[in-house]
């Protein structure tokens, strides 16, 4: 299951930035070949990279290749080490459900119910906002399978990885 989601993910990523990558170029040429900025790929590419941030964040996170701070756990072995991730991933949950899930659901249905539409392209801001319960959902789902391994006595790696013993 694990393998789709990262499959789905990271197809996801690479589309967005594709389209990114069209909309920058594009509006390259429309301000500084044709004279007229285009409006519409200007509002598309700041949302798709809101989309492209937290999405990719997810996936880094499942990857488990995001950026860690371990100065205080990188000494630790055994049971201790698999105590120390999963307090770091208890905060991790609980900051994707109450914040991201949660509070950005809340912020994409209050969206939703104002009729709040973007300037140039007319969609509603909900649509824009919702990367953010996905994101949290995702990370939520990442860190369920990571707390599945620390419950099975080993610490959570992305698939591939070599894990190594604990003491």
């Amino acid at each position: 299951m694990k393998r789709a989601v990262d499959a789905v993910l990271r197809t996801t990523v690479i589309a967005i930035f594709a389209v990114l990558v069209v909309c920058v170029c594009w509006q390259v040429v429309s301000r500084y070949v044709l004279g007229t900025p285009s409006v519409l790929t200007d509002e598309i590419a700041r949302f798709l990279f809101m989309w492209l941030a937290l999405i990719g964040g997810a996936y880094t996170f499942g990857a488990r290749r995001h950026l860690a701070i371990d100065l205080l756990t990188s000494g630790l072995t055994g049971r201790k080490q698999l105590a120390s991730e999963a307090a770091v991933l208890v905060v991790v949950i609980a900051f994707a459900l109450v914040v991201m899930v949660w509070g950005g659901g809340t912020l994409v249905a209050r969206t939703f119910a104002s009729g709040q539409v973007t300037p140039a392209l007319r969609i509603s801001m909900g649509w824009v906002y919702a990367a953010i319960p996905f994101a949290g959902i995702v990370i939520s789902y990442f860190c369920l399978l990571f707390f599945a391994d620390i419950a099975r006595g080993r610490m959570p790696s992305a698939e591939g990885d070599v894990e190594l013993p604990l003491e």
